[in-house]
């Protein structure tokens, strides 16, 4: 991170009660129009649009919980980026600082399902208004009103050299202004190598308080020269030793781990009926992020972090399923229960 500064290691982070004015979340990142297709796209057949984007489906997520939370990305001057931004001003999201690049289209993702289990994820995302994401509009949307919790994606840094200068430009902001720093890794191997993701993450690991990540993707913030890959245990003993707050696992139908300086805590992912893996990552860390906002223990927050997944995976779309704040205990209701 050459020309930011860089914080001590083990620094004591802020823990931010709510304040009048300030937003609980700000996330910012690229936002697409998704077609969801029915079956082989080579076969054609019939289309579900929607919009997806890790930001935004966290961005979501949170707001049904009932939080105040700022998404800032830019769309095309087109119909796809009129979508992506009702779609969010509908659930809640404030998109005031989100932009509109008359030169650049709304990026489009595509799916489409091969097996019960498997999706195949195309994206047309190259020269999109939200990979020419840059550093300026971003730091002023986020100066406007500095939030409790700053989330960040491996995603964004991906897109291009100016998306990765807003992201990287964000988190001495986030410092200066007490903000807790969330970083979930979601690591895009279609987007950028393994290699290119590890030297922009771990400069970042400094500034990051919460840091999720799924066991394969955890190595890519190591410090460089570990060699053999450690325990996951080690792993995030060496994560908390360069200041991390917290290291959070994602271990899918698992469930998840924390690992904090107090020691190792997992909760298992409740049972359901599987019907669409994608987003459920994203609606974890929704779930995690709320409780923390609440106020939470590492054991609430993951199990309202597995609540929220598992309502991901039990409906199809990226968010569609994320769950109010009145329905997380649904899922403690019998089968066959109908709620009048």
């Amino acid at each position: 991170m050459t020309g930011q500064p860089t914080p001590e290691a083990g620094a004591v982070r802020p823990r931010l009660p709510g304040q009048p004015g300030r937003p609980d979340v700000f996330t910012f990142g690229e936002t697409m129009v998704a077609l969801r297709g029915s079956g082989p796209l080579k076969l054609g057949g019939t289309l579900q649009v929607s919009v997806a984007g890790a930001e935004s489906n966290v961005a979501i997520g949170l707001a049904r919980l009932g939080h105040d939370v700022r998404w800032a990305g830019a769309v095309g001057a087109d119909e796809a980026g009129q979508l992506v931004l009702r779609t969010l001003r509908a659930e809640g999201v404030d998109v005031s600082g989100a932009a509109t690049d008359p030169a650049a289209p709304t990026g489009l993702l595509w799916s489409e399902p091969r097996l019960p289990d498997v999706t195949r994820v195309h994206y047309y995302r190259a020269g999109s208004a939200g990979s020419r994401l840059t550093a300026d509009p971003i730091r002023g949307a986020f100066s406007a009103a500095p939030p409790r919790v700053l989330h960040l994606t491996g995603i964004t840094p991906s897109l291009s050299p100016t998306a990765r200068k807003a992201a990287r430009q964000i988190l001495p902001l986030a410092r200066e202004c007490g903000a807790l720093v969330c970083l979930d890794v979601n690591f895009r191997a279609r987007l950028w190598t393994a290699a290119e993701a590890a030297a922009v993450l771990r400069a970042w690991v400094p500034f990051v308080d919460v840091l999720i990540a799924s066991e394969d993707e955890l190595p890519l913030c190591l410090p460089e020269g570990e060699g053999e890959r450690p325990p996951l245990a080690a792993q995030a003993g060496l994560l908390l030793d360069l200041g991390v707050g917290e290291v959070v696992v994602k271990l899918g139908a698992e469930g998840a781990t924390a690992f904090t300086r107090g020691g190792r805590l997992h909760r298992p992912a409740p049972s359901v009926r599987a019907v669409d893996a994608v987003g459920a990552g994203d609606a974890f860390v929704a779930g995690y992020l709320s409780a923390l906002l609440d106020g939470e223990e590492p054991a609430g927050r993951l199990a309202r972090g597995v609540t929220t997944g598992a309502f991901a995976v039990a409906c199809a779309g990226d968010w569609e399923g994320a769950p109010t704040r009145a329905e997380l205990g649904m899922l403690d209701a019998p089968p066959g229960t109908v709620v009048r």
